[in-house]
């Protein structure tokens, strides 16, 4: 049996000045899912992986199923790969979190789609593949992650990955962001992996810089110490992402340095109490001193700081976004996401806004033909959608201009600590600034084409 694992793009851009119409993004890394299910397939099965973002998809090539992971900014493009295998008489299978979310959606593009987490069901799925005999629906409940198996990285050779080895120790996370999709999937629970075996997968891959894809890594504080101590001994470095209040336990934080954490993605998303209030972001609120003491933690403790914002809140104001870059700025945070918010399907903002009659794209944005990845996709209280999406394409722009990248560089605490910090922030600011450019420049290219069109058809 040929079995064909899929990474979808964002979709398909203009076409370049070599005529093609795929967006390769130069920062991309391991889709981690896709080597899961790779390393959870019986080894007498032929696996074939493509990744959208970087090369075409072989749709005449031979295969007996085709498996696509699905993220909510990626369901169209799924669809439509779905769509062209399905012309062939292949059959596919849809999984993800998107198809978890809104399933009665998802399976009317593909022969079957997977609920939940892959691990105890995928043999069955093989199994009745064999056959061409899959179920409409799988079910599997979340839970513990790759259970007695490991990630298959050879599907990624030679595919231009960032140098840098992802797996996870968890999933889930235990707070209750309004518009968080992993809490909606996960009910507010969190899900960790045997200590043992997260160490076992460190040792049989051949890289030193590591990244956590976890949702909170610093979930529950006493597992977390229990890994940090762990990964003592492997002198390895490593990112994560984490809640702003690791900062509260010290020894945590002693060990997670002590492990060779270099820094976290930490989710500021608001520099206001009205902000976090409106995200229901309660992990921030505690002792709110506009993060002054918990950066003075982090500095200390010589971690890079990734930080992430989520702009267009109800509480948010034009001027509050040009006060969010300017606190990132000040600060100089190593590398900041300025993220417009985003509805998500079944997410407590979803329902409110639909509620409100203040969703775009016919409630469906990411189906919608007009859709850009990262524009507003709903009508903010204190600004237009039109306001929301340029105003963040100005900060990212300035964020990542020259002078910002001089400025945020000499910062001793952090990313001038030693070689290897200063190594990190000067590659990768380098190449964030690189895909934002190419990024902005391609979406004045198709604001001009949208422009044209709509003149025209007036």
């Amino acid at each position: 049996m040929k079995l064909t694992l899929i990474k979808p793009n964002f979709g398909i851009s203009m076409p370049d000045s070599n005529g093609s119409t795929k967006y390769v993004d130069e920062g991309r890394m391991e889709p981690l899912q896709l080597g899961v299910l790779a390393g959870l397939t019986p080894e007498d099965i032929d696996v074939k992986f493509y990744d959208d973002r970087c090369e075409d998809i072989p749709f005449d090539e031979e295969t007996d199923l085709v498996a696509i992971t699905v993220e909510t900014f990626t369901a169209k493009r799924a669809y439509d790969i779905s769509k062209e295998y399905k012309k062939r008489n292949v059959q596919v299978i849809l999984g993800g979190m998107h198809p978890s979310l809104i399933p009665e959606e998802s399976k009317t593009f593909a022969d079957s789609i997977l609920i939940g987490d892959a691990e105890n069901i995928w043999l069955e799925i093989i199994d009745d593949a064999k056959k061409r005999k899959l179920k409409p629906v799988y079910f599997s409940k979340p839970g513990i992650p790759q259970p007695d198996s490991f990630t298959r990285r050879d599907i990624f050779k030679n595919k231009g990955y960032l140098p840098v080895s992802l797996l996870q120790f968890s999933r889930g996370c235990s707070y209750s962001c309004n518009y968080c999709a992993v809490q909606t999937y996960f009910n507010q629970k969190c899900y960790t992996r045997k200590i043992s075996e997260v160490i076992k997968e460190i040792e049989l891959q051949n890289r030193k810089i590591l990244f956590f894809v976890d949702d909170n890594i610093v979930a529950n504080h006493t597992y977390a110490k229990e890994l940090f101590k762990a990964l003592i001994p492997l002198k390895i470095n490593w990112f994560s992402q984490g809640s702003i209040d690791m900062t509260t336990d010290y020894k945590l934080m002693k060990l997670m340095k002590e492990s060779g954490c270099l820094g976290n993605v930490i989710g500021f998303e608001s520099i206001t109490e009205k902000g976090l209030k409106s995200l229901n972001k309660n992990v921030n609120l505690h002792s709110f001193s506009k993060y002054k003491n918990e950066l003075e933690i982090l500095n200390d403790y010589g971690l890079q700081n990734w930080a992430a914002f989520t702009l267009g809140h109800d509480a948010e104001t034009l001027d509050s976004i040009n006060q969010t870059l300017d606190f990132a700025l000040q600060n100089k945070f190593c590398f900041a996401a300025f993220n417009i918010l985003t509805p998500y399907p079944k997410t407590e903002l979803y329902q409110r806004l639909q509620a409100q009659n203040r969703l775009l794209y016919d409630g469906k944005w990411w189906l919608h033909p007009d859709y850009r990845f990262n524009y507003a996709s709903f009508i903010p209280k204190n600004m237009t959608a039109d306001e929301l999406t340029e105003k963040c394409f100005e900060i990212r722009k300035k964020w990542s201009s020259i002078p910002s990248i001089i400025k945020r560089f000499f910062n001793i605490k952090t990313n001038l600590l030693n070689f290897r910090t200063a190594y990190i922030f000067l590659r990768y600011n380098y190449l964030f600034r690189k895909e934002i450019l190419k990024k902005t420049l391609r979406d004045e290219i198709m604001k001009t084409k949208t422009i044209i069109l709509r003149k025209t058809n007036n």
